[in-house]
């Protein structure tokens, strides 16, 4: 197996093959990978997804992938490590909580993962961006370029985000979606969450608000927000040096005994093991 390195914050390429390497390759980065033309099959962690022109798939350090190519393809790679964020973190705090969102699908289904129908021309746009200011190198085009990927990052995260519940569809209602994204801002602030305040917030009876939420996401409200919460404490210990008592404090845990059962519940062990697991 090749386990290939990136050497700077982010590259771009683009190429057009008739064929893939056939060695299963690992990174030590992320990369976003879209299919300007053509057709095939991915292979990710031994799963299989037929991949045609517009799809957009992510890889993770964890992935183990290929690809094997039926008509000639060209591809867009986009490849960026956490220094990249990191650097741009004083400038832009919240592209960090975006990547977030990459972090927690290091185990994700294979496929595209543009599930947000009206992100797909956006995204075909801004590669097309990237692209013609690479060809022309103009004044302030590695500027533009830096700032036309960090669009890119916010819009990979906003589909992650919406990916999680297991029957969100790209035809899933605007309404839940809205509600999503209210859930993930609100994430630390426990009374923003309570059935009385989304009720208020998206004009849905409380009576009613739980049959919806679970009748578009495929589960129940509260389980929803707890593995989301779950999520972004594991996060936290596999990328950040974060006290566990910091942990609790940040998401509302009643107590760090709080936080080791319902961890415990999630990962099937406390959280410094975890960790520890991992480091």
């Amino acid at each position: 197996m090749r386990k290939e390195s990136l050497y700077h914050p982010f590259e771009i390429e683009v190429k057009e093959l008739d064929r893939f390497p056939k060695t299963q390759r690992t990174n030590n980065f992320f990369e976003l990978i879209y299919i300007i033309d053509g057709t095939g099959a991915q292979y990710i962690n031994r799963n299989k997804f037929n991949y045609r022109k517009g799809n957009l798939f992510l890889l993770t350090p964890q992935d183990v992938h290929s690809f094997e190519i039926s008509t000639v393809t060209r591809f867009f790679f986009l490849r960026f490590n956490e220094y990249f964020v990191q650097n741009n973190a004083s400038k832009n705090k919240a592209l960090v909580q975006r990547m977030e969102y990459i972090l927690q699908n290091a185990s994700h289904r294979p496929g595209c993962i543009l599930k947000n129908k009206v992100d797909k021309p956006l995204i075909a746009s801004l590669i097309e961006s990237i692209i013609q200011e690479q060809t022309n190198r103009q004044i302030y085009c590695d500027t533009i370029i830096t700032q036309l990927v960090n669009t890119i990052i916010t819009i990979v995260a906003r589909n992650i985000a919406l990916k999680l519940p297991k029957n969100i569809k790209e035809n899933t209602g605007e309404p839940v979606l809205e509600m999503l994204h209210y859930i993930q801002q609100n994430i630390f602030e426990p009374q923003m969450l309570r059935a009385e305040s989304l009720s208020k917030q998206f004009a849905i009876s409380i009576s009613y608000l739980g049959r919806y939420f679970k009748s578009q996401t495929g589960e129940t409200l509260q389980h929803y927000i707890a593995m989301y919460k779950m999520r972004l404490v594991e996060t936290r210990l596999l990328h950040s040096d974060m006290r566990i008592n910091e942990i609790v404090n940040e998401l509302n845990f009643t107590d760090e005994s709080h936080l080791n059962r319902s961890f415990k519940k999630y990962k099937g062990m406390a959280p410094s093991e975890f960790r520890k697991l991992h480091s």
